[in-house]
């Protein structure tokens, strides 16, 4: 039994009414999730590349009996990326904001540049002037194309989504840092992308 002149404790508690109710940035676990799939997918991508440089030291051609992939495709998407940059940009910096207005303007131009460079993928296929069954390179090529646009059409989908969602009461809160993570997703998509476009079409004419 305690004695009667022990003084009482009470549980230590903590206030914390005054801290926002949404987190961007590294504060945010979803954002957080983000960054280590984007460093497994960049895995993935490195790995394709380690391959594809593999497969040039075993070939003194290059690329092996095919003609280079034909620019105007891959240039003309590689451009799209770049400027595509500016709305994700607008995005991420106007979400934290609160800026509705902003941010739907931002995810419309962005989901635009990213349905013109999927429609500009499918014509890229095309001219890669070899099919992914003839060769060792061909196969890496079309792997490398491949995973890149499976990545670009979930974020053209993902786009698409907060768009919609930008036009209801919904668009607040957690939705504006979801915003904002897809912007971070969308550089991610950009750099790959170029990096691609660099492997595919640079080292077949330069390397």
């Amino acid at each position: 039994m305690a004695s009667l002149n022990e003084p009482i404790r009470t549980p230590l508690t903590l206030d914390v009414s005054a801290l926002p109710s949404v987190a961007f940035g590294h504060r945010n676990t979803t954002w957080l999730a983000n960054v280590f799939y984007m460093a497994i997918e960049g895995m993935m991508f490195a790995l394709m590349f380690a391959t594809y440089f593999y497969l040039r030291t075993r070939s003194t051609e290059w690329p092996p009996g095919h003609l280079p992939p034909a620019l105007r495709y891959g240039a003309a998407n590689a451009a799209i990326f770049l400027v595509s940059i500016i709305p994700a940009w607008l995005v991420r910096k106007r979400a934290p904001e609160g800026d509705r207005r902003a941010v739907r303007n931002g995810l419309l131009f962005l989901a635009l540049f990213a349905l013109a460079a999927t429609l500009l993928r499918a014509f890229e296929f095309t001219t890669l002037n070899c099919r992914w069954t003839d060769d060792a390179y061909s196969s890496t090529v079309w792997v490398l194309i491949g995973i890149h646009s499976g990545h670009l059409l979930t974020e053209l989908i993902e786009t698409i989504v907060l768009l919609l969602i930008s036009f209801t009461p919904k668009m607040e809160g957690t939705r504006l840092a979801d915003a904002a993570i897809n912007s971070d997703y969308w550089y991610f998509v950009v750099i790959t992308g170029l990096m691609v476009d660099v492997l595919i079409y640079g080292t077949t004419r330069f390397l």
